[in-house]
């Protein structure tokens, strides 16, 4: 599924100038990052949570944007309580259930979940290519601005390339069940040749670009233009930021 699927939608958040957009959203998700109280987490979680309903992205949408890096999270989660801290709240044989650290659990899953949610909203509300738009305006660098847009263009291409070979290998009879040498030897010549494949094929995309003038001079323009809702909208969400802040440092 897309990151940019919904942003189609008709919202607030969707009508939002995309550099303002750009410029609020991060300071928010930086000002999360910086929390370490856990009796802000509850507002974090409100406040992101809100944009999302604002914004009107589905929840099922969300849901599979927190799924995969959720896995990490996850991973932490489990063994954090039970490696930090000194106050034990439960014996379970050889294990010990921590309250430092089911505290530092709670802590990690709730910013991350505000962070990627923000992240999401931002990139979800407004394709791919206004929001590179909207950081080239904001002076990001025009190479950077290629790079990010191709990756995110050949992430796709990538991972087609990829099931595609996993068929194939799964139609001659492999089936990665055992990680034994010979599983194992496959496996890296699967990886070998996406990397080899991917490497011929930016090859030939720079190539077909500089055929058709790629890297002359081109025009700066971007098309943005702010109106005082916006303004507000920023306003709103920097001074949100900036109570986070506060509150942490107070």
């Amino acid at each position: 599924m897309k990151l940019d699927k919904y942003s189609g939608l008709d919202s607030p958040v969707h009508r939002w100038d995309p550099r303002l957009k750009l410029v609020g959203l991060m300071a928010l998700a930086l000002s999360f990052a910086f929390v370490t109280e856990l009796w802000l987490l509850p507002a974090m979680l409100a406040v992101s949570f809100a944009l999302c309903s604002v914004a009107r992205l589905p929840f099922s949408f969300l849901a599979g944007r927190l799924r995969y890096p959720g896995i990490f999270i996850f991973i932490l989660a489990v063994i954090l309580p039970f490696l930090s801290g000194e106050t034990v709240l439960l014996q379970l044989g050889p294990l010990a259930l921590r309250e430092e650290g089911s505290l530092e659990m709670l802590m990690v899953v709730g910013r991350f979940t505000a962070i990627v949610t923000i992240a999401v909203v931002l990139f979800g509300t407004a394709p791919i290519l206004t929001n590179i738009k909207a950081m080239r305006a904001l002076g990001l660098p025009e190479l950077l601005a290629d790079m990010t847009l191709f990756s995110y263009r050949y992430i796709e291409e990538i991972g087609s390339d990829l099931a595609r070979m996993r068929r194939a290998v799964r139609l001659r009879g492999f089936r990665a069940v055992r990680l034994n040498r010979r599983n194992l030897s496959v496996l890296a010549s699967l990886v070998g040749s996406l990397l080899v494949r991917s490497y011929e094929r930016s090859e030939r995309v720079y190539q077909a670009m500089v055929l058709r003038g790629y890297g002359q001079l081109r025009s700066h323009s971007h098309g943005f233009q702010a109106t005082a809702r916006d303004v507000a909208a920023l306003s709103a969400v920097l001074l949100v930021a900036a109570g986070f802040v506060a509150a942490e440092v107070l």
